[in-house]
């Protein structure tokens, strides 16, 4: 009976092998060789003029690009962008689901109108933005009467800050669909006891239902930071990483140092520190943020 079991098992576990191994290679392929091709690609330095053969330096170009303002310079105002973006995304599209979760007449038109902007694109959410931050034309200008000159999108103070807007307000959509989906799991009858308790509307919203979607507003802290350092589209059609490199963040940084600028082995190392830094972040948020996440199966 035993060696039964045991035959069983092996059986078992080779169909599970089979039914992944599809996945491992599209993972391979698609993943893990870019990676390694990229990381292999960050020991080799490019001259500076075109049609002389590359330098294998090994990983000294590892410590000698990750250690220049050419990365740290694009690394900080990345970190600016999140830090802009990732609090204010959580907390707008929780307080846009608190409201909308409310049953009260017409609400359905404003649920329609706080998720629109999911259908958004990046492009069209920049061409949008631009459209009404120019100096000359936009409406924004209009309302703070200072038209001409360089516009926001040309202020280094506050050109990082205007593409937060955008990321910020291009994002809004899906925060607000997966707070409202967080929202509508809280049990009613918790929220019922509490106030039989005596907590108030205010209480109750955070000593009961923040701590029951923790989970949810844990899992938007990692996509939001993740995706708040691959921002792209947004910088390269509204700035192009100016004025003055005050809005270069580390992946436009790293776009034209491969096709502007031909240098393979500093965008490979780059390329490779920003994905080390995501998984490093990713994995702090888990040790140090999890241990307040709440779930409900807990014991």
């Amino acid at each position: 009976m035993a060696a039964l079991g045991h035959k069983r098992r092996i059986r078992t576990a080779a169909l599970a092998y089979v039914m992944v191994l599809p996945a491992f290679a599209a993972f391979a392929v698609f993943v893990f060789y870019p990676l390694a091709k990229t990381f292999y690609l960050g020991m080799f330095r490019v001259p500076p003029f075109p049609g002389l053969p590359q330098k294998f330096v090994g990983l000294s170009q590892y410590t000698s690009v990750l250690s220049h303002s050419q990365f740290l310079e694009p690394l900080w105002d990345s970190t600016l962008l999140v830090i802009f973006t990732v609090p204010a995304g959580i907390a707008l599209g929780l307080g846009m689901a608190a409201a909308a979760h409310r049953q009260l007449p017409g609400m359905r038109i404003f649920r329609t109108i706080f998720s629109s902007t999911i259908a958004t694109s990046v492009a069209v959410a920049s061409v949008i933005f631009f459209t009404l931050l120019d100096p000359t034309t936009g409406l924004f200008a209009y309302w703070i009467g200072q038209r001409g000159g360089t516009g926001i999108l040309g202020n280094p103070t506050w050109a990082l800050p205007a593409v937060a807007v955008v990321s910020l307000w291009q994002n809004l959509g899906f925060s607000f669909i997966l707070m409202s989906a967080a929202l509508s799991s809280v049990p009613d009858e918790i929220l019922d006891a509490a106030a039989i308790d005596g907590a108030t509307g205010a209480r109750r919203f955070f000593k009961v239902t923040v701590p029951l979607i923790s989970p949810t507003l844990f899992f938007a802290a990692i996509i939001g930071v993740i995706s708040g350092f691959q921002t792209f589209g947004q910088i390269d059609l509204l700035t192009q990483g100016g004025p003055a490199g005050h809005t270069n963040v580390l992946l436009y940084q790293i776009y034209t140092t491969f096709y502007t600028n031909a240098d393979t082995g500093t965008a490979s190392v780059m390329a490779v520190a920003l994905f080390v830094l995501l998984v490093l972040l990713t994995l702090l948020q888990f040790v140090f943020v999890q241990r307040r996440v709440f779930y409900a199966d807990e014991r």
